[in-house]
């Protein structure tokens, strides 16, 4: 024990800097470590010992030719990663899960916490040259705020009545009610601070105007982003690479062998069934990591018929989720159970019973929803890896329980622009978010842009909304527990999504690209910051 202890020891001071290679290994060989291990573990040492320098190519599942650089407008990973590589928010959840300040150096409640104060810091330039103050802030988050604004990010500053400054590097803002989780709700990737132009404007096309690790260089919507380091950045133990390029490759066989020949360095959102191939490859690594990323069929209440609750109920009842994540995912996750919150966030309720495949009670349910008719459902690999192959497991189990569903391949290209959130029933993924306050703000709230289910005038979704914003702003956590336990009750038994399966994040990339000791999982992709947070060995 002393002898590892010690070992453990000479590493921290190599890694630090504090000794060389050569000193470590004489200090392992007078401990007793035979020659070959102590350069192994000199070359271990040394290679999670950050270093700068390289070009990061980062081949991506997800982006489309409507994307744009507005981030208010963001609606998939390839803009959320091109968001955290250029810019900064007022907070962040780190590698290890914790929220911490990011722009906003400290930030504390006040009257029950219907008031957030955030202090800066004092040290943060945009690109463009223009020194971070509160005034910056205040125009960034007035820019999804107000009835006419197209931010995805509307219903989660909805609650925000007023902001104010005090001085240059203090914000304030005032809720209409209590709200615990707002610091989290910063950290939003939407919510990105951008520099204004003194008169409460912010030029969202702009690419020089934000404070990140890397400054933008080129955007080609659904194809690539290029970044260069940015030589001003504040956080002087971040961004590494000297250049990050990330490639916009929906097809996962494309992915996968960029990734194999050399072509990338990282391709994510692997296909579970490459895995134990990519597995055996000498020069590729495997980082799977379990958050809160689901796929799901939502249903959209506006659109017939899916506005029949006995139809959403056959249907939930007609697909066999244990199949769908044993022939889809291969065992790299768990079955859903329709509600987008699970044991990672706090407040779950593990006691409503997981739903199951039951054909029997499908067929009645469908039976007394008065249908007939094929109801299509739209598919494409775009919305998550094997979601076509999940769309035809669904047809067979629905079968069994006489519901004809009709498979609607759609292109990959646009899926996100002209499919989701726009069409009748489609497949769709979620990476989730850390707090179950959050999630119902950003797809289930009645208004919010991003509810894909449409599911707001029911009974249901009424009782619903009202409670999550008790929820919000309730300190007792008794009642809050009792509040969320009915919020997920009332979306399993009405709601329009059918949450299949919680899908581990899944990606590949060469040994010669590592990273610290914790990974994030709150999105993909060390929580869509590698560009920031890795390097080359």
């Amino acid at each position: 024990m002393k002898k590892q202890t010690y070992l453990r020891g000479e590493a921290a001071k190599l890694t630090a800097g504090q000794i060389d290679r050569r000193q470590f290994i004489m200090s392992a060989l007078a401990a007793g470590v035979v020659l070959p291990t102590a350069m192994s573990m000199a070359g271990d040492a040394m290679a999670a010992t950050p270093k700068k320098g390289g070009k990061l190519r980062h081949a991506t599942g997800y982006g489309g030719t409507n994307d744009t650089v507005d981030p208010s407008t963001s609606n998939n990973g390839f803009t959320q990663n091109v968001i955290y590589s250029r810019g900064n928010h007022l907070t962040e959840i780190g590698q290890n899960g914790k929220l911490r300040g990011e722009l906003a150096e400290s930030f504390e409640p006040a009257d029950g916490a219907s008031k957030w104060i955030f202090n800066l810091r004092k040290d943060v330039t945009f690109h463009n040259g223009k020194t971070l103050t509160a005034d910056d802030v205040i125009a960034s988050f007035n820019i999804h705020r107000g009835d006419d604004t197209k931010s995805a990010a509307k219903a989660l500053v909805t609650a925000v009545k007023d902001i104010k400054k005090d001085g240059d590097n203090r914000v304030i803002f005032e809720m209409a009610s209590g709200n615990a989780d707002f610091p989290y709700i910063v950290s939003d990737y939407h919510l990105m601070i951008m520099a204004s132009d003194g008169a409460g404007n912010v030029d969202v096309t702009a690419q020089d105007n934000s404070t990140g690790g890397y400054m933008l260089q080129k955007f080609d919507p659904g194809v690539t982003a290029s970044f260069k380091r940015n030589p001003n950045y504040w956080k002087a133990d971040s961004a590494y690479f000297d250049e990050s390029e990330l490639l916009a490759v929906v097809d996962p066989t494309a992915r996968q062998s960029a990734v194999l020949n050399g072509d990338v360095d990282i391709a994510d959102a692997i296909d579970p069934k490459t895995v134990a191939l990519l597995g055996r490859v000498p020069h590729v690594d495997i980082l799977e990591t379990t958050g809160t990323q689901h796929y799901t069929f939502p249903m959209r209440l506006d659109v017939e018929p899916f506005g029949n609750a006995d139809l959403r109920m056959a249907l939930k009842l007609a697909l066999d989720r244990q199949e769908m994540v044993d022939k889809i995912l291969l065992g790299h996750g768990v079955a859903g159970n329709d509600i987008p919150v699970n044991g990672v966030m706090p407040f779950f309720n593990d006691s409503i019973a997981q739903r199951g495949f039951d054909p029997d009670k499908a067929a009645e349910f469908y039976k007394k929803s008065g249908h007939s008719g094929p109801i299509k459902l739209s598919v494409a690999d775009a919305a998550f890896a094997g979601a076509v192959d999940a769309g035809q497991l669904y047809a067979a189990s629905a079968k069994k329980a006489g519901i004809d569903i009709e498979i609607v391949r759609e292109p990959n290209d646009g899926y996100w622009s002209n499919v989701w959130n726009k069409k009748g029933w489609c497949a769709c993924y979620w990476g989730g978010r850390p707090t179950q306050d959050w999630m119902y703000s950003s797809a289930y709230t009645s208004d919010n842009k991003w509810n894909d289910t449409a599911w707001r005038d029911t009974d249901s979704a009424k009782r619903f909304n009202d409670v999550v914003v008790q929820a919000r702003s309730e300190t007792d956590e008794t009642k809050r527990q009792s509040q969320y336990w009915e919020a997920q009750q009332l979306l399993h038994d009405d709601g329009g999504a059918i949450v299949a399966m919680w899908a581990n994040y899944i990606l590949a990339h060469s040994k010669e690209v590592t990273h610290g000791p914790d990974v994030a999982a709150n999105w993909q992709n060390d929580g869509n910051k590698m560009a920031e947070r890795w390097w080359f060995a």
